[in-house]
């Protein structure tokens, strides 16, 4: 993912883990170099889905704009949490949002911690064009790792050589795309359009997992409970809600009363630290991305970046 373009236009993305403080460090970056942020988190897209996935305020006051301290924020709010928002339509409006900020001459700033949705849009990737089989997804969903992984490795030998075995999202979409189509899944193409420079906030693991659970109680008092039950209200099923993960899928566990206070909270900080591991298990072995512990020194790259 750390491959350059050096003829093509330069755009910053800041990642790392859930609570690192990359949407502060994006915003500092932003007010310094003239930029404006594009996000990148496959939760954040939704509308109503605010405390939850940790969204900057908002401090406009038109409903197709989303700007915090000043800076003008991309593919936030865009779609109705009622209706799936996939990879490729991320890619499609990031691309748009990006060019965009290009043509006014500002610098884009991809901002986020899903590693998928970065990687799409940074490395042009073609993704297969198969829809969405809803059906056929619960079927596959009543399957552990193991037997999704001998479906494919009968279906498409090639595609189950290099996929990730204990992914079952990723187990799934293939075997949609080998069912669907009849033929195996198609090579992934990549089509690079931007040179970018990649940032990473590193932070002690020990104070990364406090500042979690303080970030979780923080949420919780500012209503993130009240947040799950309006989605529940507003016509959301709770098999949906709980689709989103983490919060979601926990806070809704505890509104339907499976599960107490207690439960719900060592659970969900339980699996949002193991999350945060996943991401960092996605991006450590990319030499492409320079890890930073200090603002400054991130400050320092992208002016050194922005002058070559």
């Amino acid at each position: 993912m750390g491959t350059r373009r050096r003829n093509h236009p330069k755009i910053i993305v800041v990642l790392g883990p859930t609570a690192s403080g990359k949407s502060d460090l994006a915003v500092k970056i932003a007010k310094k170099f003239k930029g404006e942020i594009v996000s990148a988190d496959s939760r954040q897209v939704y509308r109503g889905m605010d405390i939850g996935t940790g969204k900057v305020e908002n401090e406009s006051s038109k409903k197709d704009v989303f700007i915090h301290q000043g800076i003008i924020h991309h593919c936030i709010d865009i779609a109705s949490p009622k209706r799936r928002f996939s990879v490729a339509q991320y890619q499609k409006a990031a691309q748009k949002s990006i060019n965009d900020i290009l043509k006014r001459e500002k610098l884009p700033i991809l901002c986020g911690g899903t590693a998928f949705y970065i990687k799409a849009l940074v490395e042009g990737i073609s993704l297969p064009e198969a829809l969405p089989d809803w059906s056929l997804r619960k079927e596959l969903n009543k399957k552990n790792k193991q037997e999704l992984y001998s479906m494919l490795r009968n279906l498409d030998p090639e595609r189950a050589k290099n996929i990730e075995k204990d992914n079952p999202r990723r187990l799934i979409r293939a075997l949609e795309i080998v069912i669907q189509t009849d033929k195996p899944v198609p090579e992934i193409k990549k089509n690079y359009q931007y040179n970018p420079l990649f940032i990473g906030t590193k932070i002690d693991r020990e104070k990364l997992n406090k500042r979690i659970e303080k970030r979780l109680d923080e949420r919780l008092k500012q209503g993130m409970i009240d947040e799950v039950d309006k989605l529940r209200g507003s016509g959301l099923s709770w098999q949906r809600i709980k689709s989103f993960g983490l919060e979601y899928k926990w806070l809704a566990k505890y509104l339907q009363k499976e599960i107490s206070y207690q439960e719900m909270h060592e659970s969900l900080l339980r699996d949002i630290i193991k999350f945060s591991k996943n991401q960092m298990a996605w991006w450590k072995n990319d030499p492409g991305i320079e890890w930073i512990e200090k603002n400054q020194d991130a400050l320092n790259l992208v002016k050194n970046f922005i002058k070559k």
